[in-house]
């Protein structure tokens, strides 16, 4: 039993930093059913790469998504809580693994995710 707490604080720890200093956010997760999510859907790969630049300058995500997205652009890239399954494969697989971040210093997709709906820049706000 000492050795559970043990390795459960230590892991707690460790987990916060590895997380910080991950760009993609693949630290290990707790088990999540459902996301809060925003992204940047371009149908043109130059057109998300173009946001995809403007946000590793240091811009806001939502500000971002508003001026480039081809969906949902005035709800700043949000498209709310989605639950497993609901999500086409690509786009599902990258928003569970991306550990929850803000607009202001995101975490998200790099390089975007394509799908048949365009090239995506995908960032997780909550899970649950």
């Amino acid at each position: 039993m000492p050795k559970k707490n043990t390795g459960g604080a230590g892991g707690g720890a460790n987990k916060g930093a590895k997380d910080e200093g991950s760009s993609k956010g693949k630290g290990k997760l707790k088990a999540a059913t459902h996301v809060k999510v925003r992204h940047i859907l371009c149908e043109k790969h130059g057109k998300v790469m173009e946001a995809l630049a403007l946000i590793q300058g240091g811009a806001r995500f939502d500000k971002v998504a508003e001026q480039y997205s081809e969906d949902k652009a005035k709800a700043g890239g949000s498209l709310g809580w989605m639950v497993r399954g609901s999500m086409v494969g690509p786009f599902q697989e990258a928003a569970f693994q991306l550990t929850p971040s803000s607009c202001d210093q995101p975490i998200y997709t790099n390089p975007p995710v394509k799908t048949a709906h365009g090239y995506h820049i995908i960032m997780v706000e909550g899970r649950k």
